[in-house]
């Protein structure tokens, strides 16, 4: 009863924490847009941000497992994420909205990877793990469709509100949970040296760089190469939905026993192959049969890749590392790897256009036998 319990409590936190950022995070270029800025500064504000939480991520994780202190500082950074994303509602040019953009930029850099740690934490943790994160997906979805309806009605502040709204919602929830077992306690020795210096820890984030950037043509591109092919905005909108949908499905229920049955490492090789798949039917045909296909790949080459990686660092890593390894798997493993290899995508597209996504297939592929390494882990 008290682990049903817990479990419901951190499903609330994921789904208002992650329903906070679909709150936000896709409305606010229209926001700033709103405000004056143009689509340079817009751009310049928005990398800005990005290069911030590649700093303060991994600080932040790297303090809570020194204080021993994940759920203290989660519900603290969510506070502030709720001032800051507020505090884009006051009046201001580029420089104030630049400055409220890194300030929160900054804030809500570890929310994700804290709130990982915090669900990982005590028995049972990482096979929760897929039903908790799939709440969290579920919630982005719905408040994403409902940001748009009030964005409509009510102008693009409404977002803003809401997503900071979820945010409190999420702090008020971390903090009323009961304090968990130290594993450790404070002043936990080891690093970003230590875990830099463990070849399975950095053959771990760099074959998820490689599955996650693969996917970064995709993310940039995929709207312009359907419409080229007649593809209009309402089936674009359900083929997003769907692969979001197969998402859901793969934490919530394939994900957990294909690693029960086949191990971390295997079913990161896995997403490596399912996606290395996806991008090679992308760069063939953009009819919608296949696309309807390939776009429930993304439930096996993003939710089961993630899965897969947590259940590897939760094996490799002691506990009083957990927080700064998770930062630093979202920072580079995932931040990092997705904005280096978008710019590279830019490139691409110009000059392959479509085919662009043969060398996607290949950075995708070139995972496996990375991964190949951690297959004796455990």
């Amino acid at each position: 009863m008290q682990r049903r319990g817990r479990e419901a409590s951190l499903a609330f936190l994921f789904a208002a924490l992650y329903g906070g950022y679909g709150a936000f995070s896709p409305f606010l270029p229209a926001f700033l847009a709103t405000r004056g800025l143009t689509a340079s500064e817009i751009a310049s504000l928005l990398a800005a941000a990005m290069l911030v939480r590649l700093v303060a991520g991994p600080l932040v994780g790297r303090l809570a497992d020194r204080r021993d202190a994940a759920p203290p500082l989660l519900a603290g950074a969510l506070v502030l994420s709720a001032l800051l994303t507020a505090a884009f509602l006051a009046k201001g040019g580029f420089v104030p909205l630049l400055a409220v953009a890194l300030a929160q930029a900054a804030a809500t850099a570890p929310l994700a990877p804290l709130a990982d740690t915090v669900a990982l934490a005590g028995r049972g943790g990482a096979a929760a793990y897929g039903r908790l994160r799939a709440a969290g997906s579920a919630a982005f979805i719905a408040t994403t469709v409902l940001t748009g309806q009030l964005v409509a009605s009510f102008g693009h502040g409404t977002g803003l509100i809401l997503g900071a709204t979820l945010f409190v919602t999420a702090a008020a929830v971390t903090a009323s949970r009961p304090a968990a077992a130290s594993a450790c306690g404070p002043g936990a020795v080891g690093g970003f040296a230590t875990l830099a210096l463990d070849a399975r820890f950095r053959r771990l984030v760099l074959a998820a760089a490689l599955v996650i950037g693969a996917h970064a043509m995709h993310d940039a591109f995929a709207i312009i190469v359907w419409a080229a092919a007649g593809i209009g905005p309402r089936e674009a909108g359900l083929l997003w939905a769907e692969a979001v949908a197969a998402e859901v499905a793969v934490f919530l229920w394939l994900g957990p026993r294909l690693v029960a049955r086949i191990g971390s490492a295997h079913a990161l090789m896995l997403a490596a192959v399912a996606g290395a798949l996806r991008w090679a039917v992308q760069a063939q045909t953009s009819a919608l049969p296949a696309l309807i296909l390939i776009q429930a790949l993304h439930g096996l080459t993003f939710a089961l890749l993630h899965l897969a990686c947590l259940g590897l660092i939760a094996d490799l890593v002691p506990d009083r590392r957990r927080a700064t390894a998770l930062t630093l798997y979202g920072t580079f493993g995932l931040g990092l790897a997705s904005a280096l290899m978008t710019l590279a995508a830019g490139t691409l597209y110009e000059a392959l256009g479509v085919r662009g996504f043969w060398v996607m297939a290949a950075v995708s592929l070139s995972a496996v036998p990375v991964a190949r390494g951690l297959a004796s882990v455990r």
